[in-house]
């Protein structure tokens, strides 16, 4: 059996890896020792997704809002019961996600795994969708949707991405409205399954105490069950972004009893292309900057602290995909609007001051620990593996990169980044 292996230089892990000849890429990373058995089966189709053509196709299809994610429902609906009952009797934990770029189907397991592994494949790969149960389906998202907009959190993140994208689909909401669900047909589910649950767009990884070659074997029997079509290539058309945000401020009051937000810098490149190739760098480089202006030990987080104007809800984060980007800082405060006027004079001082390149080295040393430590965990590897997978590269190259990242490197990123027009504040204030 001819298959592939992927290496990185620092973590001294190995994903091995063959592409069957429907177009789907297997990946099976030995975990030795580990009780518990993992397989996550993904498709490059998310909620961003709602334009989009076959390569051949003269027709371009357009699709409700939040289609990805009531697709993933759907498929759990079989017409003898339900996926999830194929799994409890064999001990195993099944769940799936949506978020904006992809669709994710997963479990674990300590025993059955080859029985469980057909299971996954088989639902997945078989869609059952009826006028009736699509309706009933409208009724049970609609509730969904409406949960998450008396979300506070869930509020104050997508106003956040509604201030800072003009039209770019990130700024809609992965389950879509009300609205849009009730306009979604089963023609609709079928035309995006058709294109997107295509062998050719998926990726299937597991993990575990197995043996490779067996792993590749069962693999490539239970899709040898399917007709075997040609591989195609997807067309996916997403809106201008400007490179300015759309609103720079955007508050709602809601049931809380402490005032959250969310700050951030929007990152749009002017040629995604040219960016793609430095995408893994750019995500290292900028975390390792959000650490080095944002962390307990800094200086400013001190302040914010001390002031009582953070607590331990206080986070940073980075997005960092093809077309879009943008950094995170978020948290609960008595005074988000002090909060931002602190942090945005800190950051002139820091850009007149420079960075210190002693804490460079102790950020840079820390995150690579702590990247590798999370290589215990097979969810992170699979979530991970295949969100950077999708995007044309290798997660296990990750903290090589974070390795490789040099202190002028996060210097330059420190004027570039924090520019107070590409800025955006969210806040959900309590009623009264």
């Amino acid at each position: 059996m001819t298959y592939s292996e992927i290496k990185g230089d620092v973590v001294k892990e190995s994903i091995f890896t063959k592409k069957l000849s429907n177009g789907l890429e297997v990946f099976f990373m030995p975990k030795e020792g580990y009780t518990k058995q993992y397989a996550i089966f993904a498709t490059k189709f998310g909620s961003n997704d709602l334009k989009f053509k076959k390569l051949h196709d003269k027709d371009i299809a357009e699709v409700p809002e939040g289609i990805a994610h009531f697709l993933e429902h759907k498929l759990f609906e079989e017409p003898e019961g339900n996926a999830f009952d194929r799994f409890a009797p064999l001990g195993a934990n099944v769940n799936a996600y949506t978020n904006f770029n992809i669709t994710a189907y997963y479990f674990t397991s300590t025993d059955y795994f080859y029985e469980n592994l057909k299971n996954l494949i088989e639902f997945v790969q078989a869609p059952y969708f009826t006028d009736e149960n699509v309706e009933k389906e409208k009724g049970i998202i609609t509730q969904e949707i409406k949960m998450y907009q008396d979300n506070p959190q869930w509020r104050v993140f997508f106003n956040f991405l509604k201030g800072m994208y003009h039209n770019h689909p990130v700024r809609i909401d992965i389950a879509g409205t009300v609205e849009s669900i009730n306009k979604t047909t089963k023609e609709d589910l079928y035309t995006c399954f058709n294109t997107f649950y295509d062998p050719s767009n998926m990726i299937l990884l597991v993990a575990g105490d197995l043996i490779k070659e067996e792993v590749f074997n069962k693999v490539e029997e239970l899709f040898q069950k399917q007709d075997i079509k040609e591989p195609f290539s997807i067309i996916r058309y997403y809106p201008d972004e400007p490179i300015h945000v759309n609103k720079e401020i955007i508050e709602e009051k809601l049931s809380v009893s402490m005032p959250m937000f969310y700050l951030g810098y929007k990152k749009i490149p002017k040629n995604s292309e040219e960016r793609h190739i430095n995408l893994l760098k750019e995500e290292a480089t900028v975390r390792i900057l959000l650490d080095m202006v944002f962390d307990k030990g800094t200086d400013l987080y001190q302040k914010l602290y001390n002031e009582g104007l953070i607590d331990r809800s206080f986070q940073v984060d980075y997005v960092c995909e093809p077309d879009y980007g943008h950094s995170i800082i978020s948290g609960d405060s008595k005074d988000p609007k002090m909060v931002k006027k602190i942090i945005d004079e800190w950051l002139v001082i820091l850009k007149n001051r420079g960075l210190d390149e002693a804490d460079f080295a102790r950020v840079q040393r820390k995150q690579i620990g702590e990247n590798i430590s999370y290589y215990n965990s097979m969810e992170y590897i699979g979530n991970s593996f295949i969100g950077y997978r999708f995007k044309n590269l290798n997660f296990l190259e990750y903290i090589d990169m974070l390795k490789s990242v040099s202190f002028e490197d996060v210097e330059e990123e420190l004027k570039n980044h924090f520019n107070e027009e590409r800025q955006v504040l969210s806040i959900i204030s309590p009623v009264n």
